[in-house]
């Protein structure tokens, strides 16, 4: 049974989340800042967390980034449409997606499954070892590791689902929307720069000069591919 932590300081919210999601199979839990967030986050097994940004004590955006510490699993943000530029903050200090109040309780439910199964998925096991390398990145699939000339770099799911994408297929470009559908496994109605953000994330675990990539390449007005690079 998956377990999402929904925070947020208005309870009228965090009681229709909860009626929303206690049709699926998840064991929910609740907090009204981002003090109690990370309080739960230490002491319980989390696997998503729903993430309000304006609240008192310490706000979603501070929250998430002390989360980013301790833990990997997926964060969605709960966000207002004026709060574009909290969004865009959010996504660079490792929030994963967002959905916009009012939100859609299908559209909330689908998010919700989406990144959950993405965040499983890496957690597990596969049948047959893959293992892709490109260049001084090695990426094994079994064990869901990643390292970049030798040294283990840590990266979070949507990051990873990036990267296997592209060295699975180098050379191959892929738009914005693709990687979204591929990765996120969800139609992308609006992921409004959430793809180039996590890419410029990647960039900077992967990249020895993230500014001038050597793996992971624009191919403008396309999208990006992964450059073929000899070991």
């Amino acid at each position: 049974m998956a377990s999402i932590l929904i925070v947020d300081d208005e309870k009228d919210i965090v009681e229709a989340i909860k009626i929303y999601l206690s049709q699926e199979d998840y064991q929910l839990y609740e907090a009204f800042n981002g003090l109690q967030a990370l309080d739960i986050v230490k002491n319980e097994s989390i696997d998503l967390i729903l993430m309000d940004i304006m609240m008192p004590e310490m706000n979603g955006i501070k929250a998430t980034h002390e989360l980013r510490k301790i833990t990997n699993v997926p964060i969605l943000f709960l966000t207002a449409k004026s709060e574009d530029a909290d969004k865009i903050l959010g996504l660079d200090i490792g929030a994963d997606d967002y959905i916009t109040k009012p939100f859609n309780p299908v559209e909330l439910k689908a998010r919700v499954r989406s990144h959950l199964r993405r965040y499983t998925k890496l957690g597990s096991k596969v049948e047959k070892s893959m293992v892709f390398h490109n260049g001084g990145i090695t990426l094994d699939d079994e064990r869901k590791l990643v390292e970049v000339d030798g040294e283990r770099v840590v990266l979070t799911p949507m990051e990873y689902g990036i990267l296997r994408l592209l060295i699975n297929n180098p050379g191959k470009v892929y738009s914005s929307n693709e990687i979204y559908r591929l990765v996120w496994e969800d139609e992308p109605i609006a992921n409004d720069g959430v793809v180039s953000v996590h890419i410029r994330h990647l960039r900077e675990k992967i990249e020895i000069n993230p500014s001038e990539p050597r793996y992971i390449k624009v191919v403008w007005g396309q999208g990006y591919k992964m450059e073929t690079i000899d070991g």
